[in-house]
């Protein structure tokens, strides 16, 4: 059974989020699980960096309701959306059967106090450790190294990285050869939707495939691009694709 679908050149997860991650956590081999969405696939194509980290990725999942019609047009796959925090909570959760340590690298310490504050109530099992990292284009090697001492010297299973892409996908190739940690992942705003400090759409909004919609409402700044710049691109080059496809 194949357990991806090909999204214009990249190998896209068809697992339900469960099953990903007990593999990851039950596993030996040490898994990186991405995210692929219309705004990572726009800005990979003008950053090779970006691209080979996405690429190089054990796991990527389809973050968005684009990757999940991508699916259907091109490959005539019926997959589900899995979103970042559907990633990150059903790690958690499972997680917190057993009991664990999860690191959580990014934002503000604002921020990380309360996701501590919440886990503790969520998942009491599970050991929550946070390190808000200096804000800065590029991370040095000094950076890296005191990043991958505090991982290993908590011995955490899960490291979730809370940067914006491409960022904290650069990051975690490099951590992923510094750290011994079973799990790593890029989740982005993840961290301030557990967190409380931006308010995730409900899930109407979700199961309307209008997620989007809510957040560019609320955060109009920071994700005009990606809606109308990234998503455009996005379609042109899916539609591209079909018509290549469909000529052999």
């Amino acid at each position: 059974m194949n357990c991806t679908t090909n999204l214009l050149g990249f190998e896209v997860s068809t697992l339900p989020v469960t099953e990903i991650v007990s593999s990851s956590l039950l596993g030996e081999k040490q898994l990186v699980v991405n995210t692929l969405n219309p705004h990572s696939y726009a800005e990979q194509k003008q950053d090779y960096e970006f691209k080979n980290a996405l690429l190089n990725s054990d796991v990527l999942i389809p973050d968005g309701s684009g990757m999940v019609l991508a699916a259907k047009f091109l490959n005539s796959d019926d997959i589900d959306k899995i979103a970042g925090y559907d990633l990150f909570f059903e790690t958690m959760t499972q997680l917190s059967k057993t009991g664990g340590k999860v690191f959580f690298l990014g934002s503000t310490e604002t921020v990380l106090k309360k996701i501590v504050q919440r886990a503790k109530v969520d998942f009491p099992k599970v050991e929550v450790y946070t390190l808000s990292p200096p804000f800065k284009k590029d991370f040095d090697d000094a950076d890296l190294t005191d990043f991958s001492k505090k991982i290993n010297d908590i011995k955490a299973d899960v490291v979730f990285v809370g940067l914006t892409a491409p960022k904290q996908e650069k990051l975690i190739v490099k951590l992923k050869e510094f750290t011994h940690v079973k799990f790593l992942s890029g989740i982005g705003a993840v961290f301030d939707f557990y967190a409380g400090t931006v308010k995730r759409p409900s899930e109407i909004w979700l199961k309307l495939h209008l997620e989007w919609l809510v957040r560019l409402i609320g955060e109009p700044k920071r994700l005009w691009r990606r809606n109308f710049i990234s998503t455009p691109t996005f379609l042109i080059d899916l539609l591209k694709c079909k018509i290549r496809k469909d000529a052999k």
